[in-house]
């Protein structure tokens, strides 16, 4: 395998880097937190929004997966915008236009009006990750970038951990309609301030010895262009990163979806005490994050490939979130499927943060942002079968065992993607 390992960098950090530094991973963090209680808004008030509207599992399947549909085909031109102009511009506007949607749900009235609003969802929220994925790359050097990219996953983790008590709790007090436009006015400030106060690399003028710390260019790298873009498409590792991710957004996916509602209907559970039951296993999938950056900057350090330590980590953590999802199949009570389903997303996000990671060591830099929403458009488009089959399945059978089964296959398969499929480096 043919990896590029930047040379060692200076021990001090310039200045002007440390702050560029802290307002970017502070901003991505709040982004990522508001883009999950975006996420989760849905599934949480699912069974009030049900109840008003009259629709069927399957229904409220079809609302979840107009979100992840949108979400993944919208990846496509996202990234190549963001290699084109820079996260400033385009996660700037995506923030904004996202969360213009989400409050705007507050205020619909049909079942065909709340699918278009939840395209728009998904077509603006399309840029947070790679725009993630390139800032870091930008304004972090090779034996930071784990710890990082932990930081920023587990970011949407943690969205996803306090978003069942935070959004019960406003649900309780105003109402579903009001909790959708408050956080859509939350995420509009935040898109302001990225677009104030996030600068690109390559609009920004560096001195020498910032230059020498981010081993960066004299001259900007040329933008890529369409036809390079186009060619991302024909190398097998493109295709085994979308086919393994899908393993991890499978997984992700179902479980922000409908733990809410596998909670209250399969486990007995109340709304209210759902809201704070939801949050384990979300909170073990930030911890997941936050342990595998911290692993894998260590084993960098320590002299370990830093490709190879990734690839291991994300086959590893597929395989043990496989069983764990078994498991909650097998689980004999609610608190045992609770424990399961939190090993399940501690390993399948250990696993994700970890792929995240592997698009840098793998892509050049000027297609980093491509090949991470190219890796999110195929992965996010197979994960959006996972809301409607899971509803259609509850819908049939009564119960969510078969629709796990399912996750899990899907996971483990993801697993042999990135062990037989993803070997060299993109060109």
């Amino acid at each position: 395998m043919d990896i590029d390992i930047p040379e060692s960098v200076p021990a001090a950090k310039p200045a002007r880097i440390r702050r560029l530094q802290t307002v970017t991973l502070t901003l991505l963090f709040i982004a990522g937190i508001v883009n999950f209680l975006d996420r989760a808004s849905l599934s949480v008030a699912g069974e009030a929004i049900r109840g008003e509207l009259g629709l069927s599992a399957t229904e409220f399947g079809v609302l979840l997966s107009a979100f992840s549909l949108s979400y993944g085909f919208a990846q496509l031109p996202s990234g190549f915008l963001l290699d084109r102009f820079g996260p400033r511009i385009v996660l700037g506007a995506g923030l904004i236009f996202w969360s213009a949607m989400q409050a705007m749900t507050g205020l619909v009235n049909s079942f065909s009006h709340f699918i278009m609003l939840r395209i728009g969802l998904g077509i603006g929220e399309a840029p947070f990750m790679p725009a993630g994925v390139k800032s870091v790359n930008e304004w972090f050097v090779q034996k930071q970038r784990g710890t990082a990219m932990g930081m920023l996953n587990s970011s949407t983790a943690l969205g996803q951990a306090i978003a069942p008590p935070v959004l019960v709790v406003m649900q309780l007090a105003w109402g579903w309609r009001a909790m959708f436009v408050i956080i859509g006015l939350a995420g509009i400030l935040v898109g302001i301030c990225w677009y104030a106060w996030y600068r690109n690399r390559a609009q920004f003028p560096l001195t020498n010895e910032e230059r020498h710390y981010l081993s960066a260019p004299v001259t900007p790298r040329p933008r890529v262009a369409f036809s390079e873009w186009l060619g991302l498409f024909k190398q097998r590792t493109t295709w085994g990163m979308i086919l393994g991710f899908s393993g991890v957004n499978y997984t992700g996916w179902l479980y922000i979806a409908w733990l809410p509602g596998y909670l209250q209907v399969q486990q007995g559970f109340s709304l209210a005490k759902t809201g704070w039951v939801a949050a384990i296993p979300f909170l073990a999938a930030a911890i997941g994050m936050w342990v595998n950056g911290l692993v894998m900057d260590a084993l960098v350090k320590a002299g370990y490939d830093p490709a190879r330590t990734r690839k291991t980590a994300i086959v590893l953590g597929l395989i043990l979130s496989a069983l764990g999802t078994l498991l909650v199949v097998q689980s004999g009570s609610p608190a045992a499927a609770v424990a399961f389903i939190s090993m399940a997303l501690f390993c399948v996000h250990f696993a994700g943060t970890a792929c995240w990671g592997l698009v840098q060591m793998m892509v050049p830099e000027s297609k980093v942002a491509s090949v991470a929403s190219i890796q999110n458009f195929g992965s996010f488009v197979f994960a959006s079968f996972a809301p409607i089959v899971t509803g259609w399945v509850v819908d049939t059978t009564g119960s969510f065992n078969l629709a796990l089964v399912i996750a899990a296959c899907v996971t483990f398969a993801g697993a042999l993607s990135y062990l037989f499929i993803v070997k060299n480096r993109v060109v």
